[in-house]
């Protein structure tokens, strides 16, 4: 995998971690709770998560692209769709919402908590099968990308879920009301801006 497409995925992923979701208003709420050191476990059980999530899209999409070529490049066209629906749905259901509460939990409550959040998201292997191939050079090995992606995107998510822990309770006390309504119509808006990026990228690469 080159460098600038590797730099230009974790632009991406950045846009899209941008704001928060369940897994990281988890983060929030069981970091102010419990403190940093055990909020970890509920991030070491969302990680977890994300990599049997990740497991399951490369398998699939290693069978797709091995039985056709072109496959990769509808993939690729559907994956900007998918973060455009994504986006526009984030801006049309935005509202405001309390924050969630924890109470003090054991070290494996607090992981199960993480897990369960991240694998009850019947979108997420939907979304790494959409993400992934759209830096994917079919020309190259697919397993080898496949590792540089998975680990990448799981070392930034670990990285912002303990800097959200870190500072949750200045954070757990802003994600309301309005602030919230607006943090997530920006999202929405930085996620159809990947979208648009995406897609002039595959354009390029086309021509």
């Amino acid at each position: 995998m080159s460098f600038d497409i590797w730099i230009t995925y974790v632009a991406t992923v950045l846009l899209l971690m941008s704001t928060p979701g369940p897994s990281q208003l988890l983060m929030l709420s069981n970091s102010a709770t419990n403190g940093l050191r055990r909020g970890v476990f509920t991030a070491a059980g969302d990680l977890t998560a994300n990599l049997l999530q990740m497991l399951a899209a490369g398998l699939g999409l290693a069978a797709i692209i091995a039985a056709s070529g072109t496959a990769l490049a509808v993939i690729k066209w559907l994956g900007v769709a998918y973060l455009v629906f994504l986006g526009v749905k984030a801006i049309i259901k935005a509202k405001p919402q309390a924050a969630q509460t924890a109470q003090l939990a054991s070290r494996k409550t607090l992981w199960m908590q993480g897990f369960i959040t991240s694998a009850a998201n019947p979108k997420a292997v939907v979304f790494f099968a959409a993400l992934f191939p759209l830096f994917i050079d079919g020309a190259l090995p697919f397993w080898p990308q496949f590792a540089i992606l998975s680990a990448t995107y799981l070392i930034m998510d670990g990285l912002f879920l303990t800097a959200y822990g870190a500072s949750a309770s200045w954070l757990a006390t802003r994600f309301k009301g309005s602030a919230r309504l607006w943090l997530d119509r920006a999202g929405g808006g930085f996620m159809i801006l990947a979208a648009f990026l995406l897609g002039l990228k595959s354009l390029r690469d086309a021509q």
